[in-house]
């Protein structure tokens, strides 16, 4: 598809507070009095021991490395072990037992009739906002949640036109070309997008296909064999398409204006596969797991002369924060009458202290913790200490008498008693109805050329 076809296709609650606050419609102070645009790239199935600065041994990833080399990597980031319930987290601020989507499964628990994503609110601050890639496990299209653009598909790992594969462009069904890759179809999408609307702050959730199952040849692979390496490939190719949009926004001199985020929608899939290590040692867990394989994830940022150069941040985050501290970095209204569980970690991106939180909480299908720095607790009643995680999440005994020991439980069985897991067996549907909250205003939009 040449370019004229492409162009008429694409035509936050206070640390360590076991209640989450009521937020009410307000603008934030954007960063400095500046509102950057905003490139949050979320990567499927991609944990420590696939990135290079993460400490991961086996790969390559130096145009990932330098994002982190001239910016801020955080060492303790959690997502939900499963991409639906996290992808809904981070979009909404909000965890999966407030919103019902705890699972695959559940997607239909969530509507824009009581629910407010991000892209939204960004809006309502000047945003241009656009969606690139995965979406799937949440209800409706992306154009019901906020974006104003999209180009999406449902499902992982069908990246060429033999799979049958297909995309969705600004509600438009597309097929794949003879020889084209969907990856490369949305970076072009992407780059279009920003080259249109440079002129305004946007916000692009970019969800790669990287590095779901099933893992297939890359344009770049060579031919196939019994020794062909196609995860290797995929993470390289990966870390090319990183490499290509930040070249893109040099190109447009955008760079400077421009805050890109990186992370994982949920840990490795590939647990004891001996490559996946951090200095030689074997990550515990793996997606779909409770344990710390399944839910830490890469996370970087990066915004020249904003974001401190080469630091590796020790405090805790969560998917549910992405919301607050990008509607604070944008100057953007929060919905009324929501209650948001993330905490803004702004003005840690400015390098400023900030407020750290004490805990993250992380559920999935009615199993759930809280962590903190040392120790997690289980809504089973285990308590894990993670001095040596992510390797070893040592069980203590539940009937230990140390006072110590004793006043970390109780601490961290307070958060959870005002975090009740969603059971399983509904299907993520929520305990009793949810009233309407009130939309943050649309302005009118212009029709798109």
């Amino acid at each position: 598809m040449d370019r004229r076809d492409f162009l008429r296709t694409v035509g936050v609650g206070l640390a360590g507070l076991p209640f989450a606050r009521q937020w009410a419609l307000a603008a934030a102070e954007p960063a400095a009095g500046v509102k950057p645009n905003i490139i949050f790239i979320l990567t499927d199935d991609v944990g420590l021991g696939d990135i290079g600065c993460c400490g991961g041994d086996a790969f390559k990833t130096p145009h990932i490395d330098a994002l982190a080399k001239t910016g801020v990597r955080f060492e303790y980031s959690y997502a939900t072990p499963l991409c639906g319930p996290s992808r809904c987290q981070m979009l909404t601020g909000r965890y999966p037992f407030r919103t019902g989507l705890n699972s695959n499964q559940s997607a239909d628990a969530v509507s824009p009739a009581d629910e407010v994503m991000l892209p939204t609110v960004l809006k309502e601050a000047g945003y241009a906002t656009a969606l690139v890639g995965k979406w799937g496990q949440i209800c409706l299209g992306p154009g019901e949640w906020g974006f104003e653009e999209y180009l999406s598909y449902q499902g992982s790992g069908r990246y060429w036109a033999s799979q049958k594969s297909g995309y969705t462009c600004n509600g438009k069904s597309q097929e794949l070309g003879a020889t084209e890759y969907l990856p490369d179809v949305m970076h072009r999408f992407l780059v279009d997008f920003i080259t249109r609307n440079q002129a305004k702050p946007f916000y692009v959730h970019y969800s790669m296909s990287h590095l779901h199952g099933p893992i297939l040849r890359t344009p770049d692979s060579k031919d196939t064999g019994p020794q062909q390496d196609l995860y290797a490939d995929n993470v390289v190719y990966m870390d090319k398409l990183v490499g290509q949009l930040v070249a893109e926004l040099e190109r447009l001199h955008l760079r400077e204006r421009t805050l890109i985020v990186f992370t994982g929608d949920n840990g490795t899939a590939r647990q004891g596969d001996e490559r996946s290590t951090l200095g030689g040692r074997r990550i515990h867990g793996k997606k779909a797991t409770m344990l710390e394989g399944g839910s830490r994830v890469p996370l970087i940022a990066n915004w020249p002369g904003t974001t401190p150069t080469g630091v590796v941040n020790q405090d805790l985050t969560d998917f549910s924060d992405f919301f607050p501290t990008f509607a604070a970095l944008g100057g953007a209204p929060l919905p009324a009458g929501v209650t948001l569980d993330g905490q803004s970690f702004a003005a840690q991106l400015k390098g400023e202290k900030g407020r750290p939180r004490e805990w993250v909480y992380v559920e999935l299908q009615g199993k759930s913790y809280v962590r903190e720095a040392r120790y997690k607790l289980t809504n089973s009643g285990e308590l894990f200490d993670l001095k040596d995680a992510p390797f070893v999440e040592e069980p203590l005994p539940a009937d230990s008498a140390d006072p110590a020991i004793v006043a970390v439980r109780k601490r961290l069985q307070e958060v959870l008693n005002q975090h009740p897991a969603a059971p399983a067996n509904t299907a993520g549907k929520p305990k009793k109805p949810r009233r309407k909250i009130r939309q943050p205003k649309q302005k009118q939009q212009q029709p798109k050329r």
